[in-house]
């Protein structure tokens, strides 16, 4: 018995044939891309803007503490810089956050207070993971 084929019998094994490969392509490089951000992610980056006349770089982010981070609770009824504020004055430091990067603020704390919970500039010199502050700039 000779039976004739519709276009759907014919087609469906080549476009499963291709979305297969298609499929273990996007693996492929999916998995080449996590294996070079895993590679990079032990080294520190900088987001420094520029350098300034002072010897310092300029980095640009939002001053809060190491505790809470760029996320502060919403119930706790209190502005990202009171939070900020009472996280530092219980024991935690001020840290300057820039996406998905943290950087600890060494410097005087006073300019600091008066930043927290803000955007700001920070000019300083980046040792590792840690900014030693020579002067700050509100962004707002």
């Amino acid at each position: 018995m000779n039976k004739t084929r519709s276009w759907f019998e014919l087609v469906t094994p080549c476009a499963a044939s291709a979305l297969a490969v298609a499929l273990s392509c996007a693996l492929l490089f999916v998995s080449a891309a996590v294996a070079f951000a895993a590679a990079d992610g032990g080294k520190a980056v900088e987001v420094a803007s520029r350098d300034t006349d002072n010897g310092g770089r300029a980095f640009a982010g939002l001053i809060t503490d190491d505790h809470c981070g760029a996320r502060h609770e919403m119930d706790s009824g209190m502005s990202p810089a009171e939070c900020t504020k009472m996280c530092v004055h219980k024991g935690s430091r001020y840290v300057l956050v820039k996406g998905s990067k943290t950087y600890a603020l060494a410097g005087d704390e006073s300019k600091l207070e008066g930043l927290a919970g803000q955007r700001a500039t920070i000019v300083g010199a980046l040792t590792g993971h840690t900014i030693k502050v020579i002067s700050t700039t509100s962004a707002q």
